[in-house]
């Protein structure tokens, strides 16, 4: 299965990035959590955005536009195969930062393309 990486993990159940995380591992996908406060999401540790990971597939942002840049070297060199800008996480900027490198872009609800097969 492919490995992804929540970009704005939150231990809120409240939060999209944390059903998105605990559905993708129901489904058996590998994760990653990244996002500011510390804790952990469907048994996995949420860590800072200082550790590069070589093996992930997609980058899912749930992470407003305006918060974005400090991520942008870190999101650029994990070099994903796919960054899914879920609703009000949409950036031009980023996202032709992300073309450019032959990453595919994709906006869409992660959690609508899990429920629907798309993912």
């Amino acid at each position: 299965m492919k490995k992804t990486l929540i970009l704005g993990a939150s231990t809120n159940p409240a939060r999209y990035s944390y059903l998105v995380a605990n559905k993708l591992v129901r489904k058996g996908y590998p994760i990653v959590n990244v996002g500011r406060k510390v804790g952990e999401v469907a048994g996995v540790t949420i860590e800072t955005a200082t550790t590069l990971h070589a093996d992930i597939d997609t980058i899912t942002l749930y992470v407003g536009p305006k918060n974005q840049p400090p991520y942008y070297d870190y999101i650029l060199n994990t070099k994903p195969n796919r960054v899914i800008f879920n609703p009000g996480a949409e950036n031009p900027e980023l996202a032709k930062m992300l073309e450019e490198q032959g990453v595919e872009v994709v906006e869409g609800c992660t959690l609508v393309m899990l429920n629907t097969g798309q993912y």
